[in-house]
């Protein structure tokens, strides 16, 4: 008796490979990813900034008690000397110099805190890892942070130069020329956020926050202090340089209010403070490719 074996069936076929997989001897069609792939510039660098820095609420404190001091001191400045009716033919406008003596301060902090928070907090690895183009990260949060202090400042200083005027018109006060109000606006402006700049690039070499405030302090106001204690004739021009070339002192260049009678003037100071900050930018690049985040 004959057995019958049932036939077996046929093998299954292999799985087809994905389009994106090259076939056994065929050749590869390539992989189309729907994600949009777009060649990163400082433009976007820009635009991530300017979302850190208006996102956090250090930025809203800073710049409003920036205000808050420029035009509260300025206006108690005015009412002050509102009442005397003889100035003397005294420019209004020197008086804003006070508010932004301190003032300028807050805009220091906030320069540091651009840089250096990061570090502290560790965000700089995601911020360079999203844009690994360190010297395009730090022309980005220079241009960003420097256009928000020179835009906050010049308004907050137009603002109380108008109020001063009106407000002392009429009692001897002198009025002032285009020159002294483009210096007691715009010069001052550019200068203090010069100034706010150069907090930054002390944040970003020093990379820790209360370090570059205190640095940066002790720049505004140990020069003038260590004048003021220089009493011996052996030091009278080291004493005469720190008198004209502490901040304050150059601040008040802006206002034709100097601490001394020589030094300088005109708009000296704002290139002055232009050399420093670009010293210390290439300083800051320098040590941001040659350091690990």
């Amino acid at each position: 008796m004959s057995t019958h074996q049932p036939p077996m069936p046929p093998a299954p076929s292999p799985p087809s490979a994905p389009e994106w997989q090259a076939a056994p001897g065929g050749p590869y069609p390539g992989y189309s990813s729907p994600i949009p792939i777009v060649r990163t510039n400082l433009g976007h660098a820009l635009a991530s900034e300017w979302t850190k820095i208006r996102s956090v609420r250090s930025t809203m404190w800073t710049l409003g008690v920036f205000i808050l001091l420029v035009v509260g001191i300025g206006l108690m400045a005015g009412l002050a000397v509102q009442g005397s009716g003889d100035l003397s033919g005294e420019s209004p406008l020197t008086l804003g110099f006070f508010g932004l003596l301190i003032g300028m301060m807050c805009i220091m902090t906030l320069g540091v805190l651009t840089t250096a928070s990061e570090y502290g907090t560790g965000m700089i690895r995601t911020t360079m890892t999203a844009c690994p183009s360190r010297g395009r990260v730090l022309a980005a949060k220079s241009i960003v942070f420097f256009v928000i202090a020179f835009v906050v400042t010049l308004a907050t200083v137009s603002f109380v130069a108008m109020v001063q005027t009106a407000m002392l018109e009429g009692q001897g006060a002198g009025s002032p020329t285009g020159g002294e109000w483009l210096k007691a606006t715009l010069g001052i402006s550019l200068y203090i956020a010069l100034l706010g700049l150069l907090s930054l690039l002390v944040g970003s070499i020093i990379r820790h926050s209360a370090g570059a405030i205190t640095i940066m302090i002790g720049a505004v106001l140990a020069p003038l202090v260590i004048a003021l204690f220089m009493n011996a004739s052996s030091l009278e021009k080291v004493q005469k340089a720190l008198l004209e070339y502490s901040i304050p002192s150059q601040m008040g260049v802006f206002y034709d209010n100097t601490l001394s009678q020589s030094g300088p003037s005109g708009w000296d100071p704002l290139w002055i403070m232009l050399g420093v900050t670009a010293a210390a930018f290439a300083g800051a690049y320098a040590l941001l490719q040659s350091r690990d985040v």
